[in-house]
């Protein structure tokens, strides 16, 4: 047995009782909150489930005592101690400069201040915040029409549950991004948020997937997608098969071939003549049509109509029957050599490109011929001036210098002649 404790010295307190005098100790001391100012901290944001590291360092240690304590003022260490029954909690790290301690599978319960203490003269203090984030739960797109036809406009909307924050939704069709409308409903600490799409359907549509993703802290890349599956009536193109290249001549072959295509697949597909009907030597097999001898009277428009569940279509061939090709006689022009030139008339469309050159080259034989008319007429009215100019020098020269018998009498019969000059003034016409 123990002896009775000895004058002027205190009892020994029993092992047991130690971390819970530190307890109460921390619980019931006040310690005035300092400037922090040898202590260091930082807020830790986590997502739930993570871990959380919480650091408590001091600047300029003075081996003064660390202590951590939760957001209802509960020590977690008191230095390398741990006086709290939680194991989540852990030590990391110890040391006169720092304490450092992480918390494993953090929820959502454990976000607040967290505390870090000092114990100098005056004791200080500083907290750190830890922010639990909660990914979406569930990512559902809910449609209005599981199937949609051409030109409709149908809804999407798609929910992220159970959030912390609140997620942002963002639509995209294929590549391209879309507006939605967003609603956020808060339940207690968690956000639900729905977003609606309408969107206006066509057939190149059909098989495009629809993504909803979210843009959330607590997550990356989580999306989820629909295809969309769109019904249209047919697509109808009427191709010739027979003649490949050029025209449909009069007692030739034409071989026509209809494709349909649309969803569903075109069940029902046939030929009909426009305005008119079908002529009994044309045969109809399926999709194809053929005609084994042209004729004029074959001239019309042949229409291929297909048709499904959602509607129908149809295509249109003109036929337009041209003139078998012919032989010309060749003319014969009779000269030194004589030269034979074929004339060969091909089909009714090389006729009419043929008149249509002849008809210019008639206008610019006859823009050529009017200047060359005009180019004579001036040169006519310019030589009329210059014979008319040239008489009236004649008519001035003196006159009976020929007839004199010297020069002296030469020179007065010119001067003679020069006075008497406007009467005898001559014009050639």
């Amino acid at each position: 047995m123990a002896g009775p404790a000895q004058p002027g010295r205190p009892a020994a307190a029993p092992p047991g009782l130690l971390p819970l005098l530190l307890l109460l100790l921390s619980a019931a001391a006040i310690i005035p909150r300092g400037d922090g100012q040898n202590l260091v901290t930082e807020d830790v944001t986590v997502v739930e489930g993570d871990v959380a590291t919480i650091s408590c360092r001091v600047k300029n240690s003075d081996d003064s005592v660390i202590q951590l304590l939760n957001p209802n003022r509960q020590t977690i260490y008191f230095r390398d101690f741990r006086p709290l029954k939680d194991s989540r909690f852990q030590l990391v790290n110890f040391s006169n400069s720092e304490l450092r301690v992480s918390l494993t599978n953090v929820s959502i319960s454990d976000e607040g201040r967290y505390f870090c203490q000092l114990y100098t003269d005056p004791p200080q203090e500083i907290y750190t915040t830890i922010t639990v984030l909660v990914p979406p739960r569930n990512l559902v797109i809910d449609i209005q029409k599981e199937i949609a036809v051409e030109g409709e406009e149908i809804e999407l909307n798609c929910t992220a549950m159970a959030s912390r924050p609140a997620t942002t939704i963002r639509w995209f069709k294929g590549n391209k991004e879309l507006t939605g409308k967003s609603e956020v409903e808060q339940w207690s600490d968690m956000y639900t948020v729905t977003s609606q799409l309408l969107l206006k359907v066509g057939r190149e549509d059909d098989g495009v997937p629809v993504i909803c993703l979210v843009d959330h802290p607590a997550v990356k890349d989580l999306q989820t997608q629909r295809y969309l599956e769109v019904m249209y009536k047919p697509q109808v193109r009427v191709s010739q098969n027979y003649p490949v290249q050029g025209l449909t001549r009069e007692g030739e072959p034409l071989e026509l071939t209809c494709a349909a295509f649309g969803k569903p697949q075109p069940t029902d597909m046939r030929w009909l003549r426009v305005d008119d009907e079908m002529p009994q030597h044309v045969v109809v097999s399926g999709s194809n049509l053929l005609i084994s001898n042209l004729n004029k009277t074959d001239n019309g428009t042949y229409r291929c109509e297909a048709s499904n569940a959602v509607g129908k279509s149809h295509a249109d061939y003109m036929l337009f029957v041209y003139d078998p090709p012919t032989t010309i006689p060749p003319p014969t022009t009779t000269t030194t050599t004589t030269t034979t030139i074929p004339t060969t008339i091909t089909d009714s469309r090389a006729g009419e490109e043929g008149a249509i050159r002849s008809v210019d080259h008639a206008v610019v034989g006859g823009v050529v011929a009017v200047v060359v008319f005009a180019m004579l007429c001036l040169l006519i009215i310019l030589g009329r001036y210059f014979a008319r100019h040239k008489g009236t020098y004649f008519t001035h020269e003196a006159k009976g210098a020929d007839d004199a018998a010297d020069a002296d009498t030469a020179i007065i019969n010119a001067e003679g002649g020069q006075n008497n000059s406007e009467e005898k003034k001559e014009y050639f016409i």
